[in-house]
């Protein structure tokens, strides 16, 4: 196989190049002249109609302007209107030849010829063109007597019509060739009478009339090329006159072809420059690309650090350094990544894997080391807060504040959003307090960012090799969980305890379970009676959520119900119990039983405005009122949201349902939330109530509690009732209703039935 050089393949294919696009410029010129020639020749046909339009006009004035002097000389009407037949033909005669006019004619009122210019004309052809007086206007164009006249009329007055005036100028070759001289376009005028042509004036010998019957287009004659434009210009009985405008296509090239033969000189100089030029450029260009063939080959295999040597000042030289550039970037952009690979990016400092490898690193030299694990528990209310950008600069100061705390031979990491770890080289637990101690005081101080003070909840979690782990990633887990639990300490410092692991996993499978519990029937519902001290009749209970885990066993409400509230199940569910509650008090209602039951609504379900739309179904369906449900909720649910949780609580107010405030006295809500609330229930909290004495400071504030409730018309249940005493002084206060172990455990359904039939003698006989 003949192998080309790259110079000959560079030249083979710019001369190539070349060829095609001088040929393609040059056919592409005369493609676009010829299309402009034909363009400006229609163009030139548009002005000529223009053109002609108004040289018509102006005759069309100079006829009606004679016409008026005539019509208005004051002998002239004496004349007409005495009938003197000699003293108005000598008047038409004399004022037609005055201003060139080729016909004068007068008509009587009655459309009869009275006097021409012209020799006599026949009946019909007078009729024909007395019709035309009438229905043309006062000027118009018409073809008799062997010419096309353009014909003006104008009445007769003495001081009545009494005849009308018709003064013709004749369109002959003169005003065909006064066209010419204006627009450059050939004129062709034809007049027929009865179908047949009659009369023709044109600039040109010859012109076939068969150019007449079609539309505008374009014609030959002579061979030449002719653009030509019909007009129609005057129709009516029997006759018909129009126009042919004409432009010679020749002509019109003819005016650009000197122009054409000096763009095929260009064009051929042009061609023979470029081939010259293209193998003088592809001789130029071979050696320099043979060594950026090279370096690029060098980078190919990884080495950076070769300097490209190619000292010129043209784009080669260009080339060859944005080359260098390319590669110093490419070099840059490779140590850039192997940072990213295991530093954050927005703080700078090592990230997870950095710090695992580490930890590793320690492992294996078998030193001492303790983790921090700090966490925010409040990081989505700070993300909330601030604008946009405004997180990312919080946790750049945490950053910077969290370093003042190192030592130097320990290091910072962060892990993910909310999360850092200390890595404190050769320090031992006691040590590592002190330092998670120094690094809560910093994290404390309010961090300033857009105007706003941010408090950080830091909670600091702390393991320890080899006491606590002995793989990186078991230390961080277990500093993970740590912090978790440091969470519910006051302190937010928990060290790792032994076993947690184990609760780890059980949250975690808790967690998992948690989502199919509904479907597989593991959650109950247990019923807690309430009673009605004024009323003890009526049957009351609190629907409590109970959950028979298959592996665990019975798991307790406190324990799976903060796991829902965090992982976004709590509303489902607040769903199971709704429904399970409504479809419970059907049964019981079937039977004979009316219950008003109680139960508990989330926070999360306070701000979902479509909770009163689903109850309502529910209730539709299962054929229950709303005032067998009471729902409970805190107040610090409505003080989330207040906007919408009342809207909510308004919507459930419409469907019958009453609403109790649970656990009052231990939010932060005023009074005057408490009013705007459309509750009908107050709940007070069992702390206040389970050591419930007459002289202790709970029992002020549960009677001042009862005696304010009922100034705003509410009805005060106090749970936790367990001892008698306790019930006494509710009843002495005049409290609503009562809940606890005293009156009865949670019951099941069938077990609460019992319960419904027992004898109510006492409030006392009511313990289960």
């Amino acid at each position: 196989m003949v192998r080309t050089s790259f110079q000959a393949r560079i030249a083979s294919v710019l001369i190539l190049l070349l060829l095609v696009v001088i040929g393609a410029l040059y056919f592409a010129v005369q493609a676009a002249t010829t299309a402009s020639i034909r363009t400006q020749a229609r163009e030139q046909l548009d002005v000529g109609t223009s053109v002609f339009g108004q040289l018509l006009d102006v005759h069309s004035r100079q006829l009606r302007d004679a016409v008026q002097v005539l019509t208005t000389d004051f002998g002239f009407r004496e004349a007409v209107a005495s009938g003197d037949e000699a003293t108005i033909r000598s008047a038409l005669f004399n004022h037609g030849a005055r201003i060139n006019a080729g016909v004068v004619m007068m008509f009587d009122m009655d459309g009869k010829l009275t006097s021409s210019t012209l020799a006599p004309l026949s009946t019909a052809r007078a009729e024909q063109i007395n019709t035309q007086l009438g229905s043309q206007g006062q000027s118009f164009l018409m073809p008799f007597d062997g010419s096309i006249y353009l014909l003006v009329q104008a009445t007769v007055s003495a001081p009545l019509p009494i005849a009308r005036l018709v003064m013709g100028f004749a369109i002959d070759e003169g005003f065909a060739r006064e066209l010419n001289q204006l627009t450059h376009l050939e004129l062709t005028l034809t007049g027929s009478m009865e179908g047949q042509p009659d009369v023709r004036v044109s600039t040109l010998d010859d012109m076939p009339m068969i150019a007449f019957e079609g539309d505008s287009g374009e014609v030959l004659h002579g061979g030449e090329p002719f653009l030509v434009q019909r007009l129609v210009l005057a129709s009516g009985d029997g006759f018909r006159v129009q126009a042919l405008l004409q432009r010679s296509l020749e002509q019109a090239r003819g005016s650009v072809a000197a122009l054409n033969r000096k763009i095929l000189f260009i064009a051929v100089a042009a061609l023979l420059a470029s081939l010259v030029g293209a193998l003088l450029l592809a001789r130029s260009l071979s050696q320099p690309i043979r060594r950026l063939a090279g370096a690029a080959e060098r980078v190919g295999q990884g080495d950076y650090e070769v300097p490209l040597a190619l000292d010129r000042a043209d784009e080669l030289g260009s080339l060859a350094k944005a080359f260098q550039s390319m590669q110093q970037g490419v070099a840059e952009r490779e140590r850039q990544l192997a940072h990213n690979a295991l530093h954050d990016p927005l703080t700078g400092l090592p990230n997870r894997n950095l710090a695992l490898e580490r930890l590793g690193s320690a492992i294996s030299a078998q030193r001492h080391i303790a983790l921090l694990y700090l966490g925010i528990g409040n990081f989505r209310t700070v993300s909330e807060s601030c604008e946009a950008g405004g997180t990312d600069r919080v946790m750049q100061q945490l950053a910077n504040r969290l370093k003042a705390a190192l030592r130097p031979a320990d290091s910072l990491a962060r892990m993910v959003g909310d999360e850092f770890v200390l890595l404190l080289e050769g320090s031992d637990m006691e040590g590592a307090v002190a330092t998670a101690d120094r690094v809560q005081q910093l994290s404390m101080k309010p961090f300033r960012v857009d105007n706003l003070d941010i408090a950080l909840d830091c909670r600091i979690g702390i393991a320890a090799y080899p006491a606590d782990g002995s793989t990186p990633e078991e230390l961080l887990r277990r500093a993970a969980i740590a912090m978790q639990d440091a969470g519910h300490l006051a302190g937010r410092i928990q060290l790792y305890e032994s076993g947690r692991d184990v609760a780890q996993q059980r949250q975690v499978q808790l967690i998992r379970d948690l989502r199919r519990a509904a479907h597989q029937d593991e959650l109950l519902l247990h019923y807690q009676p309430k009673l009605d001290i004024r009323n003890p009749g009526r049957i009351q209970a609190e629907g409590l959520l109970r959950w028979q885990h298959p592996q665990f066993g019975m798991v307790s409400p406190g324990e799976f119900i903060p796991l829902a509230e965090r992982t976004g199940s709590i509303q489902m569910l607040t769903a199971w119990v709704i429904e399970e509650g409504i479809r419970q008090l059907q049964e019981w209602r079937q039977r004979g039983q009316v219950v008003q039951l109680s139960l508990n609504i989330s926070t999360e379900d306070l701000i979902d405005a479509e909770l009163p739309t689903r109850v309502g179904r529910l209730l539709t369906h299962y054929q229950i009122p709303g005032s067998q449900l009471i729902f409970e909720i805190t107040e610090s649910g409505v003080m989330l949201n207040p906007a919408v949780a009342l809207q909510v609580l308004h919507g459930l107010r419409e469907k019958g349902i009453g609403l109790s405030v649970d656990d009052f006295g231990t939010g932060y809500s005023s009074l005057a939330q408490l009013k705007r609330m459309p509750v009908q229930e107050l709940k007070i909290d069992q702390t206040f109530i389970r050591d419930l004495h007459d002289t202790s400071e709970d029992a002020v504030i549960v009677r001042s509690t009862i005696e304010m409730s009922h100034s705003l018309g509410l009805k005060v249940v106090a749970e936790g009732v367990e001892l008698q005493r306790s019930l006494d002084l509710l009843e002495h206060w005049h409290c609503d209703s009562v809940q606890g172990y005293l009156i009865s455990r949670p019951l099941a359904a069938q077990a609460f039935e019992a319960w419904m039939q027992r004898p109510l003698t006492s409030p006392v006989s009511l313990v289960y």
